[in-house]
């Protein structure tokens, strides 16, 4: 480590007394590289090989000094100007000792400049702030002792090999791991799951430091940093940056994931192995926390995670995310303009491709994170305070990135209007907006279940004999009209007798009236007349069922060949069915914003999923007026493999967004089996632009009821 002195006044600024100089990573030509470190502030700074010799020259006091010194005693070829613009960035990185009138003017005008209002502060601390807790490096280095067998080779060794043996396990248990998962999935599991959440991530953060400092390196501080109001741990580690060594750069960076997937390695053995209980779920608890934590969040570069800084580490390329993007927006604007400007940085054109694509991606992920965590707000929050908290993050992450690129593509427009490819641009992006408000989309496409026709067997209900048959094979029928008549002795039999003493009993009743004799015996009588009433009735609606009727309007077909007057039957044996004879009808399901495109009476036609069918026209007859509550096909459901979105309620599967039934009818014949697809609607043109915004109305209508 070098310390960088201060020069007397001179025409150079002095450098800060307490800064230090540290040797870095070769890069990527095999140029050595120094590191420039900041204590006051706990930053650092890379430098090349010129800056290097520069900087151990300062002290000579001016800049054509320090040049001619570089010029004479190295290889370098560095002019005056050289050694000024890199003053001017030592300024800006405020690594210079600043005294005078126009120092202090300077000063003011970067402190004005840093002030923020009242409202600006409020939205930096609601999207990002960090709260620091404790000063850890004392302790770190009392304990590091008695934690150095963690790091030991053979305690990494056996850790693999519980971790192997606990996937194994997990693979043999699969059906118990699966409803152990279902079982935390409460809301005292997800209290758990948070609470053995904190835990890991403490776990995690302390691998961090503990292998720092094993390094050498100082960790000042750790605390917590709120992300939109989500808290995560953090761990200042950025003395890393001083060591020359990647690999020690890459074991600081991945030993919070380390220490995570141990953990997870012996929970999850644990889990296998400990019997049904309290500790057996906690095991379960903590591997499947630590599980998702490392892998699924910590391993992501395109936030500012680990996996971020182990990418960073690997390529040796600091500050990752902006060189990428900085490689991008240039990629861009060549792409639209053909500028012909160099790229930022000089760099091997497979390696830029890279980084180029790295950024492009890293843009998709977060928009869709950042969105993501946009409506999460909205939805927790009360309406009002939901929207603003909305906007601020859409147009803090994403519409203030795009802005800022807009308006360097402002400070360009004198060069791009000249140039021919900004013309194609320009064309290309007219035809598109001229598209998006030509109203020319009229088709609507509505999942839809085509159900087979309705058909029903008839069969005698009991044991009977055949007295008249009313229809014959291909005969219309109507619902309730009789198809087959029977005739049953025994029920007959039993009417006749039930009748008499139904009689009997009445006669009875009678001259109990009048006859003292019977008048002692009224309440019996009256329960003979009941229950002889009651059988009479029962033996009627059972007499009625010999007459077979239609169950709706059809036509019969496949009647029995060997029916004739007077045979007796089974109810086993199927006498005839009738199938229903009119075209088939469906409900297709209408998003909202499209409702008002259609009319009764447009033309659709029935397009089945399965290529096999044919597709079959029809047209609408009736449009829901009422959004639909309940999905009644369950077929078209998502979480049945369906095109509608759908969650379950206490009353069955309710739709994520307002859908309305449109009745179609069709004009072919019903199909013989339910077919599941899509009615495509003719609706009245409207430009895509048009859509968007109704769609937009919609939502604002649905969210605030106005």
């Amino acid at each position: 480590m070098v310390r960088i002195g201060a020069a007397s006044a001179s025409a150079l600024p002095p450098l800060r007394a307490d800064l230090t100089l540290h040797p870095g990573p070769a890069g990527l030509d095999g140029a050595p590289s120094w590191t420039i470190g900041d204590p006051a502030r706990n930053r650092y700074v890379r430098i090349d090989w010129p800056a290097f010799e520069m900087l151990t020259r300062w002290d000579l006091g001016s800049a054509p000094a320090v040049a001619a010194a570089v010029r004479g005693e190295t290889t370098l070829d560095l002019t005056p100007d050289d050694v000024t613009a890199l003053a001017d960035l030592l300024r800006e990185w405020q690594l210079t000792l600043e005294t005078g009138a126009a120092a202090s003017g300077r000063l003011a005008t970067a402190a004005r400049a840093a002030r923020e209002s009242a409202w600006a502060w409020l939205v930096h601390r609601y999207l990002f702030f960090r709260v620091p807790l404790v000063r850890p490096d004392r302790f770190l280095s009392a304990t590091q002792g008695a934690v150095a067998w963690l790091g030991s080779p053979g305690f990494l060794a056996l850790t693999l090999a519980v971790l192997a043996l606990g996937l194994v396990s997990i693979v043999r248990q699969w059906d118990l791991f699966v409803a152990d998962v279902q079982r935390i999935l409460t809301p005292d599991g997800v209290a758990a799951l948070l609470v053995a959440l904190a835990g890991v991530k403490t776990i995690h953060e302390l691998g961090h430091a503990y292998v720092a400092k094993r390094f050498g390196c100082r960790v000042p501080v750790m605390g917590i940093a709120f992300l939109v109001m989500i808290p995560m741990l953090y761990t200042d580690v950025n003395a890393a940056w001083t060591l020359p060594r990647r690999r020690q750069r890459l074991l600081i960076g991945a030993a919070g994931m380390i220490a995570e997937l141990t953990v997870a390695a012996w929970a999850t053995l644990a889990w296998t192995l400990l019997p049904e209980g309290p500790a057996r779920q906690g095991a379960f608890v903590l591997a499947a926390v630590t599980w998702v934590s490392s892998l699924a969040i910590n391993l992501s570069p395109f936030m500012r995670f680990d996996g971020y800084f182990l990418l960073m580490d690997a390529l040796e390329t600091p500050n990752l995310h902006a060189r990428s993007f900085a490689l991008a927006r240039w990629r861009l604007r060549e792409a639209l303009f053909d500028l012909g400007d160099p790229p930022p940085e000089p760099l091997p054109a497979a390696r830029r491709r890279g980084l180029i694509l790295f950024a492009v991606a890293t843009w998709l992920y977060r928009l869709i994170v950042f969105v993501g965590l946009a409506v999460l707000v909205y939805t927790l929050v009360f309406k009002a305070a939901g929207v603003v908290l909305f906007l601020i993050e859409i147009g803090w992450f994403i519409a203030r990135p795009v802005a800022r690129e807009l308006r360097v593509w402002t400070t360009l427009r004198g060069r791009i209007v000249r140039r021919r490819r900004a013309a194609w641009t320009a064309g290309l992006v007219g035809l598109g907006l001229l598209a998006g408000l030509v109203p020319w989309t009229t088709r609507i496409d509505a999942p839809a279940v085509l159900k087979g026709a309705q058909t029903a067997d008839l069969h005698v209900p009991f044991a009977a004999r055949l007295a008249r048959i009313d229809a014959r094979e291909g005969d219309p029928v109507t619902a309730g009209a009789a198809v087959y008549t029977f005739t049953a002795p025994d029920i007959a039999l039993s009417l006749d007798r039930v009748e008499a003493r139904r009689t009997l009993a009445a006669r009875e009743l009678e001259r109990a009236a009048l006859d003292p004799a019977f008048r002692a015996h009224g309440g019996e009588i009256r329960e003979r007349l009941a229950q002889a009433e009651a059988e009479r009735r029962a033996l009627v609606t059972e007499s009625g069922r010999l007459a077979l009727v239609a169950p709706f309007d059809g036509v019969l077909l496949d009647p029995r060949p060997d029916l004739r007057i007077g045979q007796w039957l089974s109810p086993r044996e199927r006498l005839a069915v009738v199938r229903s004879h009119g075209p088939p009808v469906t409900d297709a399901y209408v998003d909202e914003a499209d409702l008002a495109r259609i009319r009764e009476g447009a033309a659709v036609v029935f397009v089945p999923d399965a290529p096999e069918f044919a597709r079959q026209p029809g047209h609408i007859v009736a449009i829901g007026r009422a959004p639909v509550s309940v999905l009644a096909d369950a077929a078209l459901a998502s979480v049945h493999g369906g095109a509608l979105e759908v969650r379950m309620g206490t009353e069955g599967l309710v739709p994520e967004r307002a859908l309305y039934t449109v009745r179609v009818v069709l004009d072919g014949p019903p199909p013989t089996l339910q077919l599941i697809g899509r009615v495509r609607i003719e609706g009245e043109p409207r430009s895509l632009f048009a859509r968007l915004w109704r769609s937009i109305l919609v939502v604002l209508v649905r969210e605030w009821g106005t």
